[in-house]
């Protein structure tokens, strides 16, 4: 009985601890798919292999991401007022975040929009493409 109790012991921690990373990954997932809104095939496919394989980058002064976000978002809207910085900050607040390596959210869309016109060519494809960009 007493090295039952002290397998249960050791034990326990290491299901302790699976529990949390497990919630971890499925608090990222639901974030995901809130994220990736009306994304259908393999722009959503490309867009969620991206999202849940991304890491959090954490500010040299502790600030969130969200924080960062919202900071950047307010100097770019300077001289706005109104209902004009209203729907600015609300798209500027939405945009996905730039990726990790350096690339920008326009480059990001890019690399998302010609993934999902693999297989189109010529006036096919850039008609795909510049409809792609101009998506919200």
């Amino acid at each position: 009985m007493n090295k039952l109790l002290v397998l249960l012991v050791l034990i326990a921690p290491l299901a302790w601890n699976t529990a949390f990373a497990q919630t971890g990954q499925q608090s990222k997932m639901t974030s995901c798919n809130k994220t990736a809104g009306e994304k259908k095939g393999d722009e959503r496919k490309a867009f969620m292999k991206e999202c849940l394989s991304a890491k959090p980058a954490a500010a040299a002064d502790g600030r969130t991401a969200q924080q960062e976000k919202m900071k950047t978002c307010n100097v770019s809207a300077a001289g706005k007022k109104g209902d004009e910085r209203k729907a600015f900050m609300k798209e500027c607040l939405s945009a996905k975040p730039a990726a990790a390596d350096g690339r920008t959210a326009q480059q990001e869309k890019m690399k998302t929009c010609n993934v999902t016109a693999e297989g189109k060519k010529g006036d096919e494809r850039k008609a795909f493409i510049k409809e792609c960009l101009s998506a919200k």
